[in-house]
């Protein structure tokens, strides 16, 4: 930030002319120079054909078409609050049911999610949120350490939220920490709708990874571990 002083002008003094700079990507100035945080990742199976993009310096954006209209409004709380440009793409046998979309969305976007983030140079790497949403809390608490574990911790009281069978919740979150190699503690603190419990989680789980990814100004071009390697 500059200090701007006073200046006083003598008669015959005219003031040099007033230039602004050109406004900069301070984001993109705290990278790394060599990286661009962005993947692709496509996956097909017998059950489903799925893609993900992922822009880990976006700006919010989602485009989700999977087919299940709950995850895709999940998705979005992903992309939103965690501020990622996300991408999801997939066909799948949703006539049978969302089991098999769901967890191959999770595991394509896990893999996207390493992909972007390379040796995971200059991350902060931990991050947490406590989320409120009306009568539901939710605390999050992350680690991109490169040793996949997830702890559950919600009690979710509905089998289903419309018609997206609320089981289905841990089994995209086993799906992304697998793929990711992330550490990943859930715990419901309060809540009895089972939407507001779900989203809640949702958008939790968003601000602890956008935290997470943020770039260290202090190590910048150092990996976040005493063992040099994540």
């Amino acid at each position: 930030m500059e200090a701007y002083g006073f200046m006083e002008l003598c008669p015959m003094q005219t003031r040099d002319p007033i230039v602004t700079p050109a406004p900069t990507d301070t984001a993109s100035q705290s990278l790394p120079k060599s990286s661009a945080r962005i993947a692709t990742v496509s996956r097909k199976t017998k059950e489903t054909d799925v893609s993900v993009s992922v822009n880990l310096d976006g700006q919010g954006r989602c485009v989700a078409e999977t087919g299940v209209p709950f995850l895709d409004h999940m998705l979005d709380q992903i992309a939103s609050h965690g501020l990622l440009d996300l991408e999801v793409q997939s066909v799948g046998d949703i006539h049978i049911d969302d089991h098999h979309t769901n967890e191959d969305v999770g595991i394509t976007l896990g893999m996207a999610l390493a992909k972007a983030l390379g040796d995971r140079k200059g991350i902060t790497r931990f991050g947490h949120f406590v989320a409120p949403l009306d009568e539901s809390l939710v605390q999050v608490a992350l680690d991109f350490s490169g040793r996949p574990h997830l702890s559950y911790g919600l009690q979710i009281p509905t089998q289903r939220v419309g018609t997206y069978d609320t089981q289905l919740v841990r089994e995209f979150f086993v799906a992304v920490v697998n793929h990711s190699h992330m550490t990943l503690h859930i715990r419901q603190l309060d809540g009895i709708n089972s939407h507001h419990i779900i989203e809640a989680t949702f958008k939790a789980f968003a601000r602890a990874m956008r935290m997470a990814l943020e770039i260290d100004p202090r190590r910048a071009d150092a990996i976040p571990s005493s063992k040099g390697v994540l």
